[in-house]
């Protein structure tokens, strides 16, 4: 039995997909109200018979901040797929970030270790890594500084990370992914998959910034073969490409049939931007589109190296133009109606 976490969103219902497509037997956690429509989605997507696929799941209702759901979750499982995380460049979300990534995440290593799970795979994220100096790649063993500039959400899956090396220390068996920006269908209006819909209603803005890019296919088809082999307490950069923001969007508006973005927004500009959504948000009570990190960090360069996991396991990534492609088309199904 394979137990996941996370399973209502965009990697996990991708990992969920894939590992039911297997004929393999899974139970998920959910919160209690939590929407599962993200999940049926992605499901149709890629299957036309997504309910039987779906009523194979076995879904159980708790929450990775209380272990003692865990612990009840967990009866007979074998190994365990951590993917719930909340995702957030808002000042705001920083006390629920800590709580739910990192003593969500101890939780999840403590209940792995209480249960005798054979084995977990973690997915963290690029941003719990250390940056390298001088353009130069950041890799699996380039080391983190301390920073005023680091945003919450990269404090909280860097501390994360440190409850699975923890883990590791005291007997268990885990390997890690640090996939860069995620890209593939989901919600789209939220996280990366927001950019889709920012593109179709018309960007205009581009930045200097360079950032990698994955596939969620890829990213999931990497979790599980780690899982199935032999490798154990080791994490691995997931990221096909590194692109411009530019060189990003431009791909973007080719696939959703849209102009490209013509106008570059320095610092000063994208300084302006982000105090204006803060603004816009005050007084609609709404979220921001660009936060004071987002923007920070939208002209950095940012480069990241795949070549551990292509030179130790001969992973082959899907070119980001043809997953950038596929996702608009995607996106288009969705909203024929526009």
């Amino acid at each position: 039995m394979i137990f996941v976490t996370g399973g209502t969103g965009l990697v996990g219902s991708h990992l969920l997909f894939n590992l039911v497509s297997s004929g393999i037997k899974v139970r998920a956690l959910k919160r209690e109200n939590c929407s599962m429509k993200l999940v049926g989605k992605v499901f149709g997507y890629y299957s036309e018979n997504s309910s039987e696929l779906l009523d194979s799941i076995e879904w159980v209702t708790g929450d990775v901040k209380d272990i003692y759901s865990l612990y009840d979750a967990m009866d007979g499982v074998d190994k365990m797929y951590h993917c719930a995380a909340i995702v957030s460049f808002l000042a705001s979300d920083k006390d629920e970030m800590m709580k739910v990534n990192v003593d969500g995440t101890a939780n999840v290593v403590n209940a792995c270790l209480h249960k005798g799970i054979e084995k977990l795979c973690y997915v963290s994220s690029i941003a719990s890594l250390g940056q390298a100096e001088n353009n130069e790649m950041t890799t699996e063993e380039t080391k983190w500084k301390n920073s005023d500039k680091i945003s919450a959400y990269s404090i909280s899956k860097f501390g994360a990370e440190r409850e699975v090396w923890r883990g590791t220390v005291e007997g268990l068996r885990a390997v890690m992914v640090n996939p860069a920006v995620i890209i593939g269908p989901g919600d789209w209006s939220k996280g990366s998959s927001q950019l889709f819909e920012l593109m179709w209603k018309g960007l205009k803005f581009y930045t200097s910034g360079v950032n990698g890019y994955v596939d969620v296919r890829d990213v999931v088809k990497a979790m599980t073969m780690l899982m199935d082999s032999e490798t154990a307490n080791e994490r691995f950069i997931l990221c096909s490409e590194n692109l411009s923001y530019q060189q990003f969007f431009q791909m973007m508006a080719e696939g959703l049939n849209k102009k490209q973005p013509t106008i570059k927004a320095g610092t000063m500009l994208s300084q302006l931007a982000w105090r204006a959504e803060k603004l816009k948000s005050l007084l609609t009570a709404s979220r921001p589109l660009i936060t004071k990190e987002t923007a920070r960090t939208a002209n950095h360069k940012c480069y990241y190296s795949n070549e551990k996991i292509v030179t130790k396991a001969g992973f082959e990534f899907m070119p980001m133009r043809v997953s950038i492609k596929e996702t608009c088309e995607l996106f288009l199904k969705d909203n024929r109606d526009w």
